[in-house]
């Protein structure tokens, strides 16, 4: 039978077009609240303290094109005018292009922020919580996970 030497090949196949995730990491001390916008904005996420954290697959909004993952120190930050993080991406076929930037303040002043995908992707680095300045626009194969971590070592 044929069926064993099919399934191979198929898996392998699969294995190769898998999407990554947008990965938020919340080493910080006290919880982060997180929403993913795009067309539409997600419930709220509360991510824990020390080591909570957040994925979604990468995926192509069909009204914006690209999500936003809206990090806030305040449950109801999103709508509040509370400072946020945005962690932005845009799945572009095989690769997908993100960045960082801030609204209404830099909620993670003194706390250091970075943004790292595989090996010999851009990465992103706050050292001071706030915009280094220049552009923060990286780019990477879109089959591997790119992570936010927050007050990270």
């Amino acid at each position: 039978m044929q069926l064993p030497s099919l399934l191979l090949p198929l898996t392998l196949a699969l294995g190769a077009n898998a999407l990554g995730r947008a990965v938020v990491v919340n080493r910080c001390p006290t919880e982060v609240t997180l929403w993913s916008v795009g067309g539409s904005v997600s419930a709220a996420n509360t991510l824990s303290p020390n080591g909570g954290s957040y994925g979604e697959t990468f995926v192509r909004d069909a009204t914006t094109g690209g999500k936003s993952l809206k990090v806030t120190n305040a449950r109801d930050g999103l709508y509040t005018g509370a400072a946020q993080l945005n962690f932005a991406y845009n799945l572009d076929g095989s690769q997908v292009w993100y960045d960082l930037s801030t609204v209404f303040g830099d909620a993670f002043a003194g706390k250091k922020i970075t943004v790292k995908g595989k090996a010999g992707c851009g990465e992103i680095v706050w050292a001071a919580g706030t915009n280094p300045g220049g552009s923060q626009v990286k780019v990477c194969g879109s089959d591997g996970d790119v992570t936010l971590t927050l007050c990270a070592a």
